[in-house]
C-alpha cells in the first residue's frame, strides 16, 4: 500500500508527498486522530499528489499520514438502490445519526443481510460476457437483473448457478469459468468506478424515439428523445425545480434518479419532503418506489458536489443495462461547475472565462455523452435520458456554464423571467427554446408515423406564428392599438391562442397536468384550423374580445376528460364561435 504525508493545505485541496506510484482519480484516506478523511487524487506532479477531500479539513496538520487505496471512487451496485437517499459518496442518508453525517463516517449503501427471491435466466453451460443477465429479483415492482461483473473480459461459461430461491445479496449465485480454466464467483453486488462510463452494450445508436413527458411545450414543440440530453437554464424563482418535478412525475420512464448536486437547501428540502408523497400516475403507487435521490447541498464540500453527478450517472447506467428507461435529473449543474472552478483556482490553473476551468466545455460534454439509448448484448434496448438545470447568475444565459452546456445538450429549455412574472407556467420561452431532435430524420419519421404525415410541419407553422405574434406585439406597443392595421391584432391574438392553450399548463389540475401525445395532436389540429382561418372584424376592440372567448373555450377543453361529453360540448361551442367570424363561412 502506497503511503504519503500531508505537505500543504488549501481548504479542501491537500498536497501529499508520496513514497510510491499513485494514479489519477485514486482514492486516498487522510488519517486524522478522530476519523479517516476520504479524498481523490486530481493532479500528480513528481512525487506530490494533489487530492480533493470529500470532508471538512478542519484541524488537519502538515505531516499527517495518508494511505492510498489503489482504486478509484466506486459505487456499489445491486438490489436495494431504489427508494434510497444517498449522498455523493453513496452514504445512506437514512442511516445517519442526528442531522448530519459525522466527519469520516461512511455508511453501507446496500443492506448485506437483505434477502431477495432469485430466478435464474441462464443455465449451466451457457456462454456469457460482462453485463449479461444471469437472473432477476424483484426490487419494489421492478425486475432487477443480476448481471455478470462489468469488469470481466472475454467470454465465460456458466459452471454453476443456484436454483430459484431466497438469497442474501452477498451469497454466491453463480460460478463462471473461462477458456484458461480460471473461475470467478458472482454475487448480486458489484462495484464500478464513477468517472468511467459503464460500456457493457453492443451499440449506441442515435436517438430515434420520443420520450413523452406530458408537458405540451416540450412534447409538441421541443421534444425530448429517449436517451437524449437537455437542460433547463433560468433565473432564480422561474420554476426549474418544479418543472423537474413535473417531468419526473409524468415522463414515460421506468426509473427516476435525482441528483441534487449542490443546490441550495430549500430546493433539496422540497425533494425530500414532497417527492415521497407524489403518486405515480402510471402505477398509482408512490413515485418514490421507482426513484433514487443523490443529494449534496451547497454547504457540503465542493468535491462531494462533483462526486454526486458521477455517482448518479453510474447508477443510471447500471439500470440501463437491465433494459430499463432511466430518467436522470440534475439540479443544478451550475453548482458542480462552481466546484470545478474552486478546485481549479486552488490548483492555480490557467483560468478561462469567469475564472471557470479552461476545459469546462470538455468536462460537461464528456458527462452528457454518457447518456443515450443502447442495444444490449441480448438485443434489447435500455436508455439514460439526462436533463440538467443551470442557474446562471442574474439569469444571464451568455455565461460560461450555459454556453458550454448548450454545446453538449440537444434540448434547450430556457426559462424566461417575464413569463414567470406574468404567471405563464411552465415559463419555458417558446422562441428561445429549441430541440435539435426535431431536426433528426429518425425523430421526424417517428412523429409523422404516429401523429400524421404533416405533424412536424404543423409544429413549425405554430412556432412561426408565435414569432410573428411577438413582432406584431412589438409594433402595437410602439405605435399604439389604433396605429397598426387590424391584421396585426389578429396575428398577435392567434399567437396568444397558441400560448394560452398549448404552451401554458396547469400543474394543479388533475387532467391538465399531464397531456398524452394524442391529445396534444388533437388540440394542435384545432389551433392550426384557427391559424389558417381568415376572420372579419370591424375594429381592433372586436379582435381581443373574440379571441379571448376562443381561448376560454379551449382552456375548458384542456380541463375536461378527453373526447368525453363536456369536452365534445366545448368543441361544438368552439366550432360555432369560429364560424361566426370566419370569412365565407
Amino acid at each position: 500500500m502506497v503511503k504519503g504525508k500531508v505537505k500543504g493545505i488549501i481548504a479542501n485541496l491537500v498536497s501529499v508527498e508520496v513514497d510510491g506510484p499513485v494514479a489519477q482519480n485514486e482514492i486516498a484516506f487522510i488519517k486524522m486522530p478522530d476519523a479517516s478523511l476520504m479524498s481523490e487524487v486530481i493532479k500528480i506532479t513528481g512525487n506530490i499528489a494533489y487530492v480533493q477531500v470529500f470532508e471538512s479539513t478542519r484541524g488537519l496538520k502538515v505531516g499527517t499520514e495518508v494511505e492510498f487505496s489503489g482504486h478509484m471512487l466506486e459505487v456499489e451496485l445491486g438490489p436495494g438502490l431504489l427508494s434510497k437517499n444517498f449522498d455523493g459518496l453513496q452514504n445512506d442518508l437514512d442511516k445517519k445519526q442526528g442531522i448530519f453525517l459525522r466527519r469520516g463516517e461512511y455508511t453501507e449503501p446496500l443492506d448485506k443481510e437483505a434477502r431477495y427471491d432469485f430466478k435464474p435466466i441462464v443455465k449451466v453451460g451457457d456462454t456469457v460476457q460482462a453485463g449479461d443477465w444471469l437472473g432477476s429479483v424483484k426490487e419494489n415492482w421492478i425486475d432487477h437483473k443480476i448481471m455478470v461483473s462489468f469488469k470481466l473480459e472475454g467470454k465465460w461459461k456458466v459452471k454453476s448457478i443456484v436454483s430459484e430461491g431466497n438469497y442474501r445479496v452477498k451469497d454466491t449465485i453463480a460460478t463462471l469459468e473461462n477458456d484458461e480454466g480460471e473461475t470467478t464467483e458472482v454475487t448480486m453486488v458489484q462495484r464500478w468506478p464513477v468517472k468511467k462510463e459503464l460500456r457493457c452494450y453492443r451499440e449506441k445508436p442515435r436517438p430515434f424515439k420520443v420520450l413523452e413527458t406530458g408537458i405540451r411545450i416540450i412534447d409538441t414543440f421541443n421534444p425530448m428523445a429517449e436517451g437524449g440530453t437537455g437542460f433547463i437554464p433560468g433565473p432564480f424563482g422561474c420554476g426549474k425545480t418544479v418543472l423537474q418535478h413535473a417531468i419526473s412525475k409524468n415522463a414515460e420512464a421506468d426509473l427516476i434518479l435525482i441528483a441534487a448536486c449542490g443546490e441550495r437547501a430549500n430546493e433539496v428540502v422540497e425533494i425530500f419532503t414532497e417527492f415521497p408523497e407524489l403518486i405515480d400516475p402510471r402505477t398509482g403507487r408512490k413515485l418514490m418506489e421507482r426513484t433514487t435521490i443523490i443529494c449534496n447541498t451547497s454547504n457540503m464540500p465542493v468535491a462531494a458536489r462533483e462526486a454526486s453527478v458521477y455517482t448518479a450517472m453510474t447508477i443510471a447506467e447500471y439500470y440501463r443495462n437491465m433494459g430499463l428507461k432511466v430518467l436522470l435529473l440534475a439540479d443544478s449543474t451550475s453548482r458542480w461547475a462552481q466546484a470545478l472552478r474552486e478546485m481549479s483556482n486552488r490548483l492555480e490553473e490557467l483560468p478561462g472565462p469567469d475564472a471557470f476551468p479552461m476545459d469546462l466545455p470538455a468536462v460537461i460534454s464528456n458527462f452528457y455523452a454518457r447518456a443515450g439509448m443502447v442495444y444490449l448484448n441480448n438485443g434489447q434496448t435500455g436508455s439514460v435520458t439526462f436533463i440538467g438545470t443551470v442557474s446562471p447568475a442574474g439569469g444571464n444565459l451568455k455565461e460560461p456554464v450555459t454556453e458550454s452546456t448548450k454545446k453538449a445538450a440537444r434540448c434547450f429549455y430556457a426559462l424566461a423571467q417575464a413569463r414567470a412574472d406574468s404567471k405563464r407556467y411552465p415559463a419555458i420561452d417558446p422562441i428561445e427554446s429549441y430541440s435539435k431532435y426535431l431536426e433528426y430524420p429518425e425523430i421526424q419519421e417517428y412523429l409523422n408515423k404516429r401523429l400524421g404525415s404533416d405533424w412536424v410541419s404543423k409544429v413549425y407553422n405554430a412556432r412561426n406564428w408565435t414569432l410573428r405574434g411577438k413582432e406584431a406585439y412589438d409594433q402595437i406597443t410602439i405605435l399604439g392599438d389604433d396605429g397598426v392595421p387590424i391584421d396585426y391584432h389578429v396575428t398577435y391574438w392567434k399567437s396568444e391562442t397558441i400560448d394560452f392553450v398549448l404552451y401554458q399548463q396547469d400543474a394543479f389540475d388533475e387532467i391538465d397536468a399531464i397531456t398524452p401525445l394524442e391529445r396534444q395532436k388533437y388540440m394542435l389540429d384545432l389551433i392550426t384550423e384557427i391559424l389558417e382561418s381568415e376572420f372579419e372584424f370591424n375594429s381592433f376592440e372586436e379582435v381581443g374580445s373574440y379571441f379571448k372567448r376562443l381561448i376560454n373555450i379551449m382552456k375548458q377543453m384542456n380541463y375536461s376528460p378527453f373526447k368525453q361529453e363536456k369536452f365534445l360540448q366545448y368543441e361544438k361551442e368552439l366550432r360555432e364561435a369560429i364560424a361566426e367570424r370566419r370569412k365565407n363561412a
